[in-house]
C-alpha cells in the first residue's frame, strides 16, 4: 500500500536518510572502533552504548528506505480538487463555539506537527475535513465532545 507524502515531507525524509548514512553511521562505526581499543568488551559501557546506537541508526535507515520506497509523493500545488479538502490541502477553519481561526495542512503521519500547522491525514480533524468544501461545516469528534468548524478557505500550495 502506498503512503501519501507531500514533496516537502519526502525531502525531509531523504535529508534524514542521507545524514544517517553519511554522518551518523560513520561516527558510530568510529565510536565502536574506539571503544574496542579499550580492551575487555564484557565490561565496556562505551562499546555497549555505541552498538546500541548503531542498531538504532541501522533500524532507522531501513525504516526510512521502506517509507520512501512505498511513498506516493503528492505536490499540493499540482492538485486540481476544485476547492475540496484533500491530502496536501491547506485548510483555514473557524471554531464555531469560540470563533478562533486556525490553519492546517493535511499531511502524512511522518510529516504531522501541530505546532507547524501540519495535521495527519489520519487525525480526527483531517478525517472530518476530507471531501468537504469551503463554506461547509465539519464536525470533529474530540475527547471533550463534538466540535464544529466552518471551512473558510481551501488552498493547494
Amino acid at each position: 500500500m502506498k503512503t501519501p507524502l507531500t514533496i516537502k515531507g519526502a525531502e525531509l525524509l531523504r535529508e534524514e536518510l542521507a545524514r544517517l548514512k553519511t554522518v551518523d553511521r560513520p561516527n558510530v562505526i568510529a565510536a565502536i572502533a574506539e571503544a574496542r581499543s579499550h580492551g575487555d568488551l564484557s565490561e565496556n559501557a562505551e562499546y555497549d552504548a555505541a552498538k546500541e546506537r548503531q542498531g538504532f541508526i541501522e533500524g532507522r535507515i531501513k525504516e526510512l528506505e521502506g517509507k520512501l520506497a512505498n511513498a506516493q509523493i503528492i505536490d499540493p500545488a499540482a492538485l486540481d480538487a476544485d476547492g475540496r479538502c484533500v491530502f496536501g490541502a491547506t485548510v483555514e477553519l473557524e471554531d464555531q463555539d469560540s470563533g478562533e481561526q486556525v490553519t492546517y495542512q493535511i499531511v502524512g503521519d511522518d510529516e504531522a506537527d501541530v505546532k507547524l500547522g501540519k495535521i495527519s491525514v489520519n487525525s480526527p480533524i483531517a478525517r472530518a475535513l476530507i471531501g468537504k468544501y469551503s463554506g461547509d461545516i465539519a464536525t470533529v469528534q474530540a475527547p471533550g465532545g463534538a466540535r464544529e468548524y466552518e471551512i473558510l478557505d481551501v488552498r493547494y500550495e
